[in-house]
C-alpha cells in the first residue's frame, strides 16, 4: 500500500489531475467512501452502480429542478431555460417531454441514418487522405453539431456559424469553473439565432425537427416558442458536445489496444461492441447533479435536504458488482447492459438513439477505410471540465486500407 493511498481520499471534479485519469479516484470511491461529502464545494457524491443507476429512478427525492450541472452559473431555478425539460421534475417535464416525442421520434433519428453517412464521408474521406490529422478538429468536432442542424433545418450555408456559437457555448480556457462571458454570449447569440428560425417556421412550415416541434399536440397542449427554443438549446448543450467526445474516446481507446481494434476490422458488425465498450469504459458525461427534497440515508450518513448530490457515472460503469474485470477495454464483454451513460427512469437520455446512430455510421465507415492507425499520444490534448470527459485535440496517424 502507497503512502498516497494511506490518506484519505479526496474528489474534487474541477481537479486536472483528476480529469486525466480519474478512475483510482473512483475505485477508491466506492471501496472508502460510497457517500462522499466535500466540504469546500459542498456537494455529496454517490459512486457505485446501485447507488448511481437507483438516484436516477428516484426522481422524487433527487430532483432535476435545480439542473444537473455543478458549475454555479448552470445551477438553479432557472436552469430549464438552458438545459430545457432536463432541468424539470414532474409534471411539468414528463409535460413537455411528451410534446417533445411527438417531432423528435425514434423514425425520425433512423431516417437520418443515410444524411448522416453522407456528412461522415464529407470530413472523413478528404481527412484519410491526408494520412494524419486531428480526429476531433476535423472530423468529431463537426459531425455531431451537422447532424443537429440537419435534423432541426439550419441551412447549410449558416451551419460554419452556428457550430462556432456551439464550440463558444461549450468551450472552458484553463483555470476557468464556470460559465465564462464569451460563452453566455455565444448562448444568447444562438438563442436569437433559433428564435428566428422558430418564427420562419411559423410563418411557413417545412419537414425539419423544428417545424414538428410547433406541430406536435397532446389534447390541445402545445409547446411554447420559448420551450422549442430551450429544447433546441439543449441539443447543442447536451447532444452535441457528448457525441463529439464519445466519438474522440472510442478512437483513443481502441488505439490504445489494437487488438480489440483489430477485431472491428475484421468484422465490421463489431462497430455496435465498440460503441457500447467506450459508453461503458470511458463515458463523455461523467457526472450529473441532483437536489436532494428531503433528508437521504446513504451508508449509515445522512444527505441533508436541499443539497446538491452528485451521480457518478464514470465510476458506475467500472464497478466491479457489475462489471466484471471492469478497468478492462473488452469488446468481447458478456456484460453488454446496465450502463449508466444515458441515465435511466424517467429522465433516460432521450437523444440516446441519436447518439448511437451517429457514432456507429462515423466508426463503421472509419474501420471500413483505415487497417490500422496510431494516436499520437504526445499531441492529444484533453478537455478540462467538471462533468464532462473527451478531448479537444487527437492527432492520429492512420493506415488505409
Amino acid at each position: 500500500m502507497t503512502a498516497a493511498s494511506l490518506e484519505p481520499v479526496t474528489f474534487d471534479p474541477y481537479d486536472y489531475v483528476f480529469h486525466e485519469d480519474p478512475y483510482p479516484v473512483y475505485a477508491r470511491l466506492r471501496a472508502e467512501a460510497p457517500l462522499y461529502y466535500n466540504a469546500e464545494l459542498d456537494f455529496y457524491a454517490l459512486s457505485r452502480h446501485a447507488d448511481v443507476t437507483a438516484g436516477f429512478r428516484n426522481a422524487a427525492q433527487l430532483s432535476n429542478a435545480n439542473g444537473v450541472s455543478l458549475d454555479p452559473a448552470a445551477w438553479g431555478p432557472h436552469a430549464h431555460k438552458t438545459m430545457s425539460f432536463l432541468a424539470m421534475d414532474d409534471p411539468r417535464h414528463m409535460r413537455m417531454r411528451k410534446l417533445v416525442f411527438k417531432g423528435f421520434t425514434p423514425k425520425r433519428v433512423a431516417d437520418m441514418e443515410t444524411r448522416i453517412r453522407e456528412l461522415t464521408l464529407e470530413y472523413l474521406e478528404p481527412a484519410l487522405g491526408r494520412g494524419e490529422f486531428d480526429w476531433i478538429q476535423e472530423f468529431a468536432g463537426k459531425l455531431p453539431m451537422d447532424v443537429i442542424s440537419e435534423l432541426l433545418g439550419v441551412p447549410v450555408a449558416d451551419r460554419d456559424e452556428i457550430r462556432h456559437m456551439a464550440d463558444m457555448v461549450m468551450h472552458r480556457d484553463d483555470g476557468v469553473t464556470d460559465v465564462p462571458d464569451a460563452a453566455i454570449e455565444a448562448s444568447l447569440n444562438l438563442v436569437v439565432y433559433y428564435s428566428e428560425m422558430v418564427a420562419q417556421r411559423r410563418e411557413k412550415p417545412t419537414d425539419d425537427l423544428t417545424s414538428a416541434l410547433l406541430e406536435a399536440e397532446i389534447d390541445g397542449d402545445r409547446l411554447t416558442d420559448d420551450e422549442i427554443i430551450g429544447f433546441m438549446f439543449l441539443m447543442v448543450v447536451a447532444g452535441n458536445e457528448t457525441t463529439t467526445k464519445l466519438l474522440g474516446n472510442a478512437l483513443y481507446w481502441a488505439g490504445r489496444n489494437p487488438a480489440e481494434y483489430a477485431k472491428v476490422v475484421a468484422d465490421p458488425e463489431r462497430v455496435a461492441d465498440w460503441v457500447e465498450e467506450t459508453l461503458r469504459y470511458d463515458t463523455s458525461s461523467q457526472i450529473v447533479a441532483r437536489t436532494a427534497t428531503e433528508e437521504l440515508e446513504y451508508h449509515g450518513r445522512v444527505i441533508p435536504a436541499g443539497s446538491k448530490v452528485l451521480l457518478l457515472i464514470g465510476s458506475a460503469n467500472r464497478d466491479a458488482d457489475v462489471f466484471d474485470d471492469g478497468d478492462a477495454y473488452d469488446l468481447d464483454r458478456a456484460e453488454k447492459g446496465n450502463l449508466a451513460s444515458f441515465g435511466a427512469g424517467v429522465h433516460f437520455c432521450l437523444g440516446a438513439h441519436l447518439a448511437r446512430l451517429e457514432t456507429t455510421v462515423a466508426l463503421r465507415e472509419f474501420a471500413a477505410r483505415v487497417k490500422s492507425y496510431r494516436v499520437r499520444e504526445d499531441e492529444f490534448v484533453r478537455v478540462h471540465s467538471s462533468n464532462v470527459r473527451g478531448f479537444a485535440k487527437l492527432p492520429i496517424s492512420v493506415e488505409v486500407r
